[in-house]
């Protein structure tokens, strides 16, 4: 019986041929090739993107840096190895940095009525996701598709905020964000689910433009959440979205700024 730290002990196995270009590393473009790119420059960037608007608490902002970091060590250790730890630790990580993401940033607004503070909502969350951790063990190849399922939460939620808002600036910006989503999603069940066409015409490389893709979505992701936030954590402020360099440019770094004195949205 293999070691789970074996290479390839992992129940998934993404469509990209393994050992082609390295004899150390299994999936060589899902490891080094495009998601290396999102994790060493769309991850700083979200991090400025975060810090810009001082909307989030030094320890909330330092809780999701390590987590979000950690996501895309684990996601490249996986796609080396293909082993069962690495899979589990991909996976993993990246729950639990939805989960420090709900327990900062989820509008109190929206807490389940037996909720009455943000104390109690850290308590329901953090104990929903250990539970949902012992669960990812029951059946590994289930967790991928459990976790793309969030996503469906969180358009819910940006609807909803969206209905509130009438900024144009905003809507635009969600609108981006969910392109990118749903590139991102349709590399991902390209790669997962027409696996025999894409070996077919050599080209498995569905899984490495998920990386990229669902990175750029984030980029716009992030600061819908800071707008949000600002909306409802500092009423005396007026969130306001901007792009850097310019607005002009066909590819930039949305990010947002602090105005007074705050007017409804």
């Amino acid at each position: 019986m293999p070691s789970i730290f074996s290479y390839q002990s992992a129940e998934v196995d993404w469509c990209e041929s393994n050992f082609v270009r390295s004899a150390v590393i299994a999936e060589y473009y899902n490891t080094d090739g495009t998601p290396l790119f999102s994790f060493l420059l769309l991850s700083p960037l979200n991090f400025l993107v975060l810090e810009g608007a001082g909307a989030c608490g030094r320890m909330e902002l330092c809780h999701f840096k390590v987590s979000l970091l950690l996501a895309g060590v684990f996601s490249m250790y996986f796609h080396m190895t293909l082993s069962y730890v690495g899979q589990l630790l991909d996976e993993l990580s990246i729950l639990w940095t939805l989960a420090v993401a709900y327990s900062f940033w989820y509008p109190q607004a929206y807490f389940p009525k037996c909720i009455k503070t943000r104390r109690h909502f850290f308590w329901l969350t953090g104990t929903t996701t250990v539970i949902s951790t012992l669960m990812s063990f029951i059946k590994p190849t289930l967790n991928a598709y459990a976790l793309n399922c969030i996503a469906f939460h969180l358009l819910y939620m940006t609807w909803r905020e969206l209905k509130k808002c009438n900024d144009k600036r905003v809507h635009r910006m969600a609108a981006v964000m969910v392109m990118w989503w749903a590139l991102a999603i349709t590399s991902w069940i390209s790669d997962r689910w027409l696996c025999w066409l894409w070996q077919a015409i050599n080209f498995p490389y569905f899984h490495s433009f998920w990386h990229v893709l669902i990175a750029m979505s984030l980029l716009y992701c992030c600061p819908l959440v800071i707008y949000f936030d600002v909306s409802y954590e500092m009423p005396s402020f007026k969130p306001k979205l901007e792009y850097w360099p310019s607005d002009s440019w066909p590819v930039v770094v949305p990010y947002v700024t602090l105005e007074e004195p705050h007017k409804q949205c």
